[in-house]
C-alpha cells in the first residue's frame, strides 16, 4: 500500500500539536511529580452537590437525552443566577445555553460568529484552545498583550485601540484572566465597552474564574455596560467554581439572535451532553452566598502559601487578584537555574530537579520569546500539597 503523501492535518491545525497540559502531567506521572501545571482542584467539590447529581442518576433525570439548549432548571438557575449576582436579566427559554464546559462555548461562538479572513482581538498570554478555535472558524488572531509591571499585569488601552481595523469582528475577553490572574477594573471594562460599541464589535467573554477573586477586586461583567449586553456573549461554567471540572458543564448568556447562533454551531459538537450533571449544577448555583465566602478565603490563603513559597525561593512573583494561578518569572533565579530564562526548558527540567510541575507560558502566546521567562503555577490543590511544593521548592535556592 502505497504511503500518504499529503499532510494530514489541515493547514488550520498544523500549528497545533499535543497540548502541554497532556505533556506536563505525563511528566508529572513519569516521575511522581506534585502537579501544579494543570488547573484543576485534588478534591471534589460540595458533597451535597456530588449526592444531587447521584440522585438525578438514580431518579432518571438526565440519562436520556437532555432538551438541547440545556435542562430547563439549569437554564433558569443560570438565568437567577446572573440576574441575583450581575443584574442582568436574561429569557432562561432564549438567551441561555448550556454547552459541554466553557471551552464548547467559546468554540461555538467563534464557529457561529466569524467568517474566514475576520480578524479576533484576544488578550494575550492567552489559554490555548482560544488560538484553535479561531483557526478553526478561519479567523485571523491579533493578540493584544498584557504586560507586566509593578508585580501585576496590565492591559494598555491605546495598544488595544491601535490594533482593531476594518477587518475586526470581535474580541474574546478573558477575565478574571488566565495565567495572569489579572481582574480588568471597571475603568478598562468601560473603555473596552466604548471600544466595542464605537467600531460595531462583537465581544466574547470567557468568565469561568468570576467568583475567585482576592483582596476586594470586584469581577464586573462586560455585558452590565451601556450597549454592550446586545453584542457580549458571556460565558462561564460550575467547574472552577464547584470543583466538578470533569463534569463539564457551561454555559452561555447572550441576546437571542446571538444565543440562536451560537446554537447553530454548538448542534453539530455535541448536540447535548451532561445531563444528570445539569441537574445538579442548578442547585449548585443557588447556594448561599457564605460558600463563594470560603471558596475565596480558602484560595486566597492557598495562594499567599504558594506564592510567598515561590518568592523564598527566589522567583519574581506576580500575586494574582484572580483564578488560582500564579505567574512567576524565572530570571531571578540566574542563568543556570533558569536555563538561561527559557520556560520550556526549566519546566521540563523541574520534575527530575525537585519533584513539581509547571506550565511555561510561553505556550499561550502568539510571539513566545514574550513569555520565554515566565512560568505559571496552580495552587488549588490541599494545604498539604502546596506545603510539600513549598519545602521542594526550597531546593532551588
Amino acid at each position: 500500500m502505497a504511503a500518504m503523501t499529503r499532510p494530514l492535518l489541515n493547514r488550520r491545525l498544523a500549528e497545533f500539536g499535543t497540548t502541554i497540559f497532556a505533556e506536563m502531567s505525563a511528566l508529572a506521572l513519569s516521575t511522581g511529580s506534585i502537579n501544579l501545571g494543570q488547573g484543576f482542584p485534588d478534591t471534589d467539590g460540595p458533597e451535597e452537590i456530588r449526592e444531587a447529581a447521584v440522585r438525578a442518576l438514580r431518579d432518571g433525570r438526565g440519562n436520556q437525552y437532555p432538551p438541547g439548549p440545556g435542562v430547563p432548571e439549569l437554564r433558569t438557575a443560570i438565568a437567577d443566577h446572573q440576574q441575583s449576582r450581575y443584574a442582568l436579566s436574561y429569557d432562561p427559554d432564549t438567551e441561555v445555553l448550556v454547552t459541554a464546559g466553557a471551552t464548547e462555548a467559546i468554540a461555538a461562538s467563534l464557529l457561529a460568529l466569524v467568517e474566514p479572513g475576520d480578524e479576533v482581538i484576544a488578550l494575550e498570554p492567552y489559554y490555548d484552545s482560544y488560538a484553535a478555535c479561531i483557526a478553526m472558524a478561519g479567523g485571523t488572531r491579533v493578540p493584544v498583550t498584557l504586560r507586566p509591571r509593578d508585580g501585576a499585569y496590565h492591559l494598555d488601552l491605546d495598544e488595544l485601540r491601535d490594533a482593531i481595523t476594518d477587518r475586526t469582528r470581535l474580541i474574546l475577553l478573558n477575565t478574571p484572566h488566565n495565567p495572569t490572574g489579572t481582574v480588568l477594573t471597571r475603568d478598562e471594562l468601560a473603555a473596552i465597552a466604548a471600544l466595542a460599541v464605537e467600531r460595531d464589535l462583537l465581544v466574547i467573554t470567557d468568565e469561568v474564574y468570576e467568583h475567585l477573586t482576592f483582596d476586594g477586586a470586584a469581577h464586573i461583567p462586560l455585558a452590565t455596560f451601556p450597549g454592550m449586553r446586545e453584542r457580549t456573549v458571556t460565558i462561564s461554567s460550575a467547574g472552577k467554581t464547584y470543583s466538578f471540572t470533569g463534569w463539564k458543564v457551561g454555559w452561555a448568556t447572550a441576546s437571542p439572535a446571538l444565543i440562536t447562533a451560537v446554537r447553530s454551531a454548538k448542534q453539530f459538537l455535541t448536540y447535548v451532553s451532561a445531563g444528570p450533571f445539569q441537574y445538579a449544577v442548578a442547585e449548585a448555583l443557588r447556594l448561599p452566598a457564605a460558600y463563594y465566602d470560603d471558596l475565596r478565603a480558602d484560595l486566597s490563603a492557598k495562594r499567599d502559601l504558594l506564592s510567598d513559597g515561590l518568592q523564598a525561593a527566589g522567583f519574581e512573583v506576580y500575586r494574582p487578584s484572580g483564578t488560582y494561578f500564579v505567574t512567576t518569572d524565572i530570571r531571578p533565579l540566574g542563568p543556570a537555574l533558569s536555563q538561561n530564562g527559557d520556560g520550556f526548558a526549566f519546566c521540563r527540567a523541574l520534575p527530575d530537579r525537585i519533584g513539581v510541575v509547571a506550565i511555561p507560558n510561553a505556550v499561550f502566546y502568539d510571539h513566545r520569546e514574550q513569555g520565554a521567562p515566565f512560568v505559571r503555577f496552580a495552587f488549588c490543590k490541599r494545604t498539604e500539597v502546596l506545603q510539600d511544593a513549598v519545602d521542594r521548592l526550597k531546593g532551588l535556592s
